[in-house]
């Protein structure tokens, strides 16, 4: 049997430099899907990935295309459409690298809502950056006309902000763990899945305009389909204390107390690092079940214990 992985792919690993044009974030999507392929022929792997870059330039377009006639389209809509433009490059740049080897593997991509109590404090206090900048008295403006919620972006311009709630349930869990179970590589809960609300009583799904954190989400995800390892795939290999400085420690093989001990004292930064472990550590409180963080360089040899930062009981 093989063991059954999930990886969370930042947003950023589509988009280096800023180059934002299709065509340079496909070509790095080509070495994503040969890593991936690889990793297929040992392991049942799901992937999930951020959206950051890729959701910041929909939602660019939208606002300065809307018109009457054409208005933007809400924020869980601009998800929905990130995760099939991404699904789109990931699924491809699978499948051609299979192709190379002149094998034919299913690759899915399944557009995933990810219901989040709509009592969750993250709703009272919105505090996720997203879009683009604004000078002060344009961004009041827009908040005023659209109902947002807008603050000062670290010294850069003012942005739009919203909730980023915590993840409860994946609406489509039991489709992709069947077709996991069939043999396909799935790709889902893209940039942390759409954000919908579910009725206790009606059961009715409803899109609510927030941003998930997609290790939170794909956390949740490997969780549901019962995977055996998470890796958080970051910019990094490793994680560190001190990150940054002089005294940089490069964080090997830890435990989730140690870990939630090392939490208490700052080390890892809210925004950066903090969701990647705390993920990675949540994932691996139960026994047999492992987290790690890690660059894709050194993926491999962090699937063999040999790198990054290995979080297990």
């Amino acid at each position: 049997m093989k063991k059954r992985i999930v990886l969370a792919l930042g947003g950023n690993a589509l988009q280096k430099n800023g180059e934002a044009t299709a065509e340079a974030q496909k070509k790095i999507a080509i070495k994503v899907g040969e890593k991936i392929a690889e990793l297929a022929n040992k392991y049942e792997v799901i992937v999930a990935h951020g959206n950051g870059p890729q959701v910041g330039n929909i939602l660019i377009h939208e606002e300065q295309a809307a018109t009457d006639k054409a208005p933007a389209m809400p924020l869980e809509t601009a998800v929905a459409m990130s995760q099939g433009q991404i699904g789109y490059w990931l699924t491809q740049a699978v499948n051609n690298a299979f192709a190379k080897e002149g094998k034919n593997k299913k690759v899915v991509t399944i557009v995933s809502q990810v219901v989040v109590d709509k009592k969750d404090p993250a709703f009272k206090n919105p505090t996720k950056p997203i879009g683009q900048f604004y000078k002060e008295s344009d961004a009041k403006k827009l908040a005023k006309a659209n109902g947002w919620t807008v603050k000062e972006d670290s010294g850069r311009g003012w942005r739009r902000v919203v909730p980023s709630p915590k993840p409860v349930d994946i609406v489509e869990k039991k489709s992709i763990q069947e077709l996991v179970e069939d043999g396909a590589i799935v790709i889902a809960t893209g940039g942390g899945g759409i954000p919908v609300t579910r009725s206790k009583i009606t059961k009715r799904l409803k899109g609510v305009d927030a941003v998930i954190d997609k290790d939170y989400a794909a956390e949740k995800l490997a969780e549901l389909t019962k995977a055996d390892i998470f890796v958080s795939v970051t910019a990094v290999p490793n994680a560190y204390l001190n990150y940054g400085t002089k005294d940089q420690e490069a964080l090997h093989k830890v435990t989730p107390k140690e870990i939630n001990h090392l939490k208490k004292y700052g080390y890892f930064k809210a925004g950066s690092m903090l969701p990647k472990i705390e993920a990675a550590a949540k994932f691996a409180e139960k026994p047999g079940r492992i987290g790690i963080i890690t660059d894709i360089n050194h993926l491999a040899s962090a699937l063999n214990g040999q790198a990054g930062t290995i979080i297990a009981k």
